[in-house]
């Protein structure tokens, strides 16, 4: 089952621990015999709706499809990073790009033109001036460069520069954001060390106020013309007058504030992120245009703005809003698994460009948000309003989409593909929707492949609440809604009836000699051994937790004893019980060994069956979860293994003195297994070791010829009333520890 889904089942809940890993098969509908029950897979939360693909609708976050902005690509750049997005009174869009370097035009066919192209590794800002120019600066250099938006393929020799940090007493190191006062004056954020300059019209740059955190990351005015400022080191959101004269608004949880916008109110909203005292980014990797890769350190600690990368932060990030007037600030928003790249105001919410799932959220003052946007890149790094929409920029890949000021007058939302986990038969969709209860349509298509471009059946309509969805049997399927303005889709239902699928045995194993126990070993006991699937006992890895239904079986050794275990799954997650049988060599029926075993091993006595080679087979039937007659079985044969409990036979034992030494031969016959080795005791001493004729134990029948010496008389011992005679025993094992002791009296 994915991730993250809810199967309701009218069958016990126990049924919700067995997993559903099906292949597909193909039945005819006359014959189809059908899984335990009615499923209904949902989606409603949140959370849901996310794996799904929105276009013009909005998901809300108390888990609601409703009609949303159009997404509309735009552009895609040859460049990998689009770090700003800026537009002029017109509406023309222009693009700081990194990877390579450069400032574009987009006109209104969408179609770019290079007007500044650089040696650094980005143009990381981008702003209009009030004259209309353009303002753009670069990254690592730190420069600010004026451009002309009608002249074309300027360089950074040939582009007028209006703040070089080599002529600054200070001397930073980057520039992060760029914006201009009532006035028309440019105000310019640098990092390393954090600082704001100020430039008047023709004026050579003036320090505008020092910090004594890493970078000052974004600025903005306020209507009384004071500039709001967040930081990146401890996460301050300043107030500077326009004397230069700063005041900590609010010392925030996060490191690093990556933007802040001035609502229409007054109120200040800004984003945070990174956890304070610690670099959680790595280096930035930039492919520059001669195709060579290179590494830096951007800032440090990194900046998530020049962060490229699709590593999530920990934490993720959170926005404040610093109320306007006397409120104080408060957290209305995180985003465990996003990233705030910039915010923009509109009437209907303040818009968050995320990273790193290409995310455009808008939340409201309350805490509510929707996603509206999920764009086909991994970071959103930036908002340009016009009249005709919001561009956005994006990175990895550079792109830009527009997206639209209203409402889109159709949207579309297509889930996630399901999985069944088998073949099954689609019911009826079950759909909430909103007050108005119309202005919407639903499709379905089902396929066999989890892919839904490789051979799917085509969009089918249905009704929701009525009727089954009228698409065909499949293991895999997916819905689609088309919303209007008005319409609020909530939860959706899709009823489904898997087929039955047989049962299977995964392995089987038989151990001989081997009884399994529930029971930790008590003193006296014999040695408590594990039975462990072939599959285990080949990987030669001891520390790998083994899979539920594999665990080691705990046993004890027993001569007379047999203990087979199995593993066995059914991919529709019903109960399942077993039925042992057995066949001998030679043989043709099984018999029956067992049945309604519902444990998943079972241990026997060998005298059950003469000595003998073996199968044992295993029936899984699911008919615990069915109706009587439509059950399924599945099964498997073991190896063959050897049943052996009766002892070799010893035959022409020859006993005899020899120059003070006991003479002795014999035979050792078995029937099932080769004789192993054999002893001897000469007047109830110590056993000793003795080897076949030829050395090697290896056959059903070896022969023993050997010499064996006289014990000396034990100290303190009665003298014997016969000293020539002596008692000697011959004891002989085969290979699976069956014995026979004889003796032979020697005069």
């Amino acid at each position: 089952m994915m991730p993250g889904r809810f199967l309701r089942f009218l069958p016990p809940a126990s049924l919700l621990a067995l997993p559903l890993f099906a292949a597909c098969l193909a039945f005819s509908p006359p014959s189809i015999a059908h899984a335990q029950g009615t499923r209904l897979w949902t989606e409603s939360r949140f959370e849901d709706f996310e794996r799904g693909t929105p276009n013009g609708v909005a998901i809300t976050s108390d888990g609601h499809l409703v009609p949303g902005p159009s997404s509309t690509a735009v552009l895609t750049t040859p460049s990998t990073y689009v770090w700003a997005v800026a537009t002029d009174h017109d509406g023309t869009a222009y693009l700081a790009t990194g990877a390579p370097a450069t400032v574009l035009r987009v006109d209104a066919d969408g179609k770019s033109t290079i007007l500044f192209s650089s040696h650094d590794m980005s143009v990381q800002t981008l702003r209009v001036g009030p004259d209309g120019s353009l303002y753009a600066a670069t990254l690592p250099s730190g420069k600010v460069f004026k451009l002309d938006p009608h002249a074309e393929n300027k360089t950074d020799d040939t582009a007028t520069v209006v703040f070089d940090p080599a002529t600054v007493t200070e001397k930073p190191k980057y520039v992060w954001d760029l914006t201009f006062d009532a006035h028309g004056q440019l105000y310019i954020a640098t990092g390393g060390p954090a600082a704001i300059y100020r430039v008047g019209n023709g004026a050579k740059p003036t320090l505008f106020y020092k910090s004594d955190e890493e970078h000052i990351r974004t600025i903005a005015f306020d209507k009384a013309g004071n500039l709001i400022a967040g930081s990146d080191g401890t996460g301050l959101i300043y107030r500077i007058d326009p004397n230069g004269k700063a005041w900590v608004l609010y010392d925030s949880p996060k490191k690093e504030i990556t933007s802040v916008i001035v609502a229409p109110d007054g109120s200040i909203y800004a984003a945070g992120v990174g956890e304070k005292g610690r670099n959680t980014l790595p280096p930035l990797t930039v492919t520059g245009q001669a195709q060579v890769t290179a590494t830096i350190t951007i800032v440090t600690p990194g900046s998530v703005q020049a962060f490229s990368g699709n590593t999530l932060i920990p934490e993720g990030s959170e926005l404040y809003e610093i109320p306007h007037g006397d409120g104080p600030p408060q957290k209305i928003w995180s985003g465990h698994d996003d990233i705030v790249y910039a915010l923009a105001w509109t009437p209907e919410g303040f818009l968050a460009a995320t990273g790193n799932r290409g995310r455009v959220f808008r939340i409201h003052d309350d805490g509510t948000y929707a996603d509206v946007a999920h764009l086909e890149a991994s970071q959103v790094t930036g908002f340009a309003d016009a009249p005709k929409g919001i561009y956005v920029g994006t990175a990895n890949s550079g792109k830009v989409y527009l997206l639209s000021h209203g409402e889109a007058p159709e949207g579309a939302y297509t889930s996630e593909v399901f999985d069944a986990g088998a073949f099954a038969q689609w019911g009826r969709a079950e759909v909430e929707t909103g007050p108005q209860g119309s202005g919407f349509q639903m499709f379905a298509r089902a396929g066999n492949i989890e892919n839904p471009e490789r051979a799917w059946g085509d969009w089918k309509p249905f009704s929701a609440n009525s009727g089954p969805l009228g698409i065909e049997s499949s293991r895999f399927m997916q819905w689609k809604i088309v919303e209007h303005p008005g319409s609020s889709i909530g939860e959706v239902g899709v009823n489904f009836l898997p087929v039955n699928m047989a049962p299977i045995v995964d392995e089987i194993v038989v151990a001989p000699g081997v009884r399994a126990t529930n029971t930790p070993p008590q003193p006296g006991q014999p040695t408590q051994i594990t039975v462990n699937f072939p599959s285990q006992q080949n990987t030669g890895i001891s520390f790998v937790q083994p899979e539920a239904g594999k665990e080691p079986l705990p046993a004890i050794k027993e001569r007379t004893a047999v203990t087979v275990r199995w593993s066995a799954h059914d991919d529709n997650g019903d109960d399942l019980v077993f039925s042992l049988y057995y066949r001998g060599e030679g043989e043709h029926n099984w018999q029956l060994l067992k049945e309604h075993v519902r444990d998943r091993f079972y241990s026997f006595d060998s005298s059950l069956l003469p000595d003998g080679h073996y199968r044992l087979k295993v029936v899984a039937s699911d008919a615990p979860s069915h109706n009587p007659g439509e059950a399924r079985t599945g099964e498997r044969v073991s190896d063959d293994f050897l049943i052996d409990t009766t002892p070799p036979v010893v035959t022409g034992i020859e006993a005899r003195l020899v120059n003070g030494k006991i003479h002795a031969a014999f035979t050792a016959t078995d029937a099932i297994s080769p004789v192993a080795h054999a002893e001897y005791s000469i007047d109830a001493g110590r056993w000793q070791y003795v080897e076949p004729l030829g050395k090697i134990a290896d056959s059903l029948t070896e022969h023993f010829d050997f010499d064996a010496p006289l014990p000396a008389p034990r100290p303190g011992a009665d003298a014997p009333v016969d000293p020539r005679e002596h008692v000697i025993a011959l004891r002989v094992f085969d290979r699976n520890d069956n014995n026979v002791t004889v003796k032979a009296v020697v005069h």
